[in-house]
């Protein structure tokens, strides 16, 4: 087994590896160090040797605002670390003690001139409802409902003001119960209870979260009730420093914070990669055969069934599956196919790795065939060895740091933040049915002798429309974890989109693509802006599905028209380069396009609409809101 450095251990060797040019291992390391000491002493020496890696490391900068009615100052160092390891630059300005909503309805203050990306209204019931926290036996049942009216108005007033004035995420923290009913057992058997009236605030929260684009809620009171109600409160560091959570429960809090920055920054997986022995199922098949390995609703097999499960409700958000695992091949599938116990089967898994070869390579082949950067991956397995090797030559992968009991395999997979998401979209809910049907298609093209002709066969469909109520989630995420086949990386959240497409000579355009095999969904956007006799492209990107299928063609043919319908004289777009959209890097030059301007930022390209037209491939049916084109 792996020998794992500890404590100070781990900070010398970051250091020793920062210091040698080695920004990879020493990120490994300092993630080892914050794994095992998640703490204050910790968060600061983590902080400042990321700090340090600054520029040679791809950190993602995210800046974040938080209007709070307590002290959270403690838990910044803690989420700040959180972020890092992640792979996220976080820059946290806290509002002013208890001034959340001065700053929120206030135009001029300091939350909107930080200009964040994402906001968390970090506010308690003390703080928001007294009268329902620790003055409730003083309140007469008939003016409950007025009190939960006038907190919901509250919440209804700030998220309404908040959007108006900025495009930034919202996370608004629900209201928390007490401990203790005011009114003990009698508070449950009260039609206007205590806790009743909290919950109740709560509902309408979450409806008036889900009436704007961008805001969430975070269920406080279920994070208090998971680590416990009496344990999360420290009361004599509230009467000190208005610091109510206990020291020790503030990374609990940070952890929660960050789930919601990871899933809004895309800096997810795609892909949960398992392992078969001793990870879906106890025992070794090769070994202890299909009836020996323990599987099933008892123990000890049920632990191994409860990490089924998770993942199964994983798939269910739309994260694909599949199994990286030295084994026979024929062992592994009678077993994933005929064993009684087995929750997943074959069907439920995007991609098979069953053999002998080494399991890094495996990880590069699945990323390959799924069309998905190897960073969208995350692997699931009990040998910590397996784990290290993948680290060090992926440090890339999200590797799940499994327990020794089995019992907890499931909490861990469902504690992994870049499992998270906030919102779904029909192509998530069919994405383990859609990559079948693309392992189909594939098999298909190898009866072909030219590329053209399979194209011909697919008998294509691209529908290109403007952006809707209904495919606008879809459009944003597509805008921020596109990699691949994405011109400029520009990332939009919904309401960014929202107002593109609002704006004046702005159109933004979504594409669905379907063939004889079936539908792939919607898989590209386009944003173009119209100035003067220009009509610029400022977003033009495609699923990884879709790549190599000439729909990126007939896109832009249509974006080539559509814009001397209006009347342009060109058509503009930038290349920026990124670490992955190789890929796209050639996409003007191939349509004719002149090289106006490069640098090193980029490239500028220009097509004349005049001498120039892109007409859409010939096996490709383009339907748009102009009619049909062939």
């Amino acid at each position: 087994m792996i020998s794992e450095p500890k404590g100070l251990d781990l900070r010398s060797e970051a250091d020793r590896l920062i210091s040698a040019g080695s920004e990879e291992l020493a990120s490994l390391r300092l993630a080892d160090l914050w794994r095992n000491e998640a703490g204050a002493a910790a968060a600061a020496f983590v902080v400042s040797r990321y700090e340090r890696l600054r520029g040679r490391l791809p950190l993602l900068s995210y800046r974040l605002a938080i209007p709070r009615s307590f002290t959270v100052e403690p838990a910044i160092p803690l989420l700040r670390a959180e972020a890092f390891v992640h792979g996220i630059d976080l820059t946290v300005q806290l509002g002013d003690f208890n001034a959340y909503a001065q700053e929120i309805l206030d135009p001029e203050s300091s939350l909107y001139r930080f200009a964040p990306d994402a906001v968390i209204i970090a506010a308690r019931t003390a703080d928001l409802a007294p009268d329902l926290w620790r003055e409730f036996s003083d309140l007469a049942p008939e003016n409950v409902p007025g009190v939960v009216q006038r907190v919901s108005s509250s919440f209804n007033q700030w998220i309404r003001v908040f959007r108006e004035r900025s495009s930034a995420a919202l996370i608004v923290h629900s209201l928390e119960l007490p401990a203790h009913p005011s009114m003990g057992l009698l508070d449950a058997q009260q039609k206007s209870g205590q806790g009743g009236a909290i919950q109740q605030i709560n509902r309408e929260l979450g409806q008036i979260a889900s009436e704007h684009r961008g805001v969430y809620m975070l269920d406080y009171d279920g994070l208090v009730a998971r680590h416990g109600r009496l344990r999360w409160y420290d009361e004599r560091k509230w009467l000190i420093a208005r610091m109510p959570i206990a020291a020790d429960h503030l990374i609990y809090l940070a952890r929660e914070w960050l789930r919601f920055l990871i899933s809004l920054s895309a800096k997810t997986a795609k892909v949960l990669v398992a392992d078969l022995d001793n990870t879906m199922w106890g025992g070794v098949i090769g070994e202890d055969g299909m009836t020996g390995i323990k599987l099933g609703p008892e123990y000890p097999g049920a632990a191994y069934l409860n990490l089924q499960r998770a993942m199964l409700d994983l798939s269910r958000r739309g994260i694909l599956l599949a199994i990286c695992s030295k084994n026979n091949l024929e062992d592994a599938m009678e077993a994933l196919e005929k064993h009684p116990g087995m929750l997943l089967r074959p069907k439920d898994f995007a991609a098979l790795r069953i053999n002998w070869n080494d399991k890094v390579q495996n990880l590069r082949e699945i990323a390959s065939e799924l069309k998905i950067a190897v960073d969208a991956l995350a692997l699931l397995d009990d040998n910590p060895v397996e784990r290290e090797q993948v680290r060090s030559a992926l440090p890339e992968v999200t590797v799940i740091a499994l327990p020794e009991d089995p019992l907890a395999y499931a909490a861990a997979v469902r504690d992994c933040p870049v499992f998270e998401r906030l919102a779904l979209s029909s192509e998530d809910q069919q994405r383990t049915t859609l990559y079948a049907v693309q392992r189909e298609r594939s098999q298909a093209e190898q009866s072909f002798q030219s590329k053209e002709d399979f194209l011909r066969y697919l008998e294509q469909e691209a529908e290109v429309v403007p952006v809707s109520q209904a495919t606008l989630a879809r459009v944003a995420q597509l805008t921020q974890k596109t990699n691949q086949f994405n011109l400029t990386t520009q990332r939009h959240t919904e309401q960014q989109i929202a107002d593109m497409a609002s704006r004046p000579g702005w159109q933004v355009l979504s594409m669905k693509v379907r063939d004889r095999f079936g539908d792939h969904g919607l898989v590209g956007v386009a944003i173009t802006r119209d100035e003067a006799e220009i009509c610029e492209i400022e977003t033009f990107l495609l699923s990884c599905r879709v790549i190599g299928r000439t729909v990126e063609t007939a896109l832009l043919s249509h974006l080539a028209q559509s814009a001397a319908a209006r009347g342009r004289q060109r058509l503009a777009g930038r290349f920026l380069p990124s670490k992955k959209n190789a890929p796209a890097r050639d996409f003007y030059a191939r349509h004719g396009f002149q090289l106006l301007e490069e640098n090193g930022d980029g490239s500028v390209w220009t097509l004349d609409l005049h001498q120039h037209t892109i007409a859409a491939p010939k096996w490709i049916q383009l339907k748009t809101n102009q009619g049909e084109h062939n």
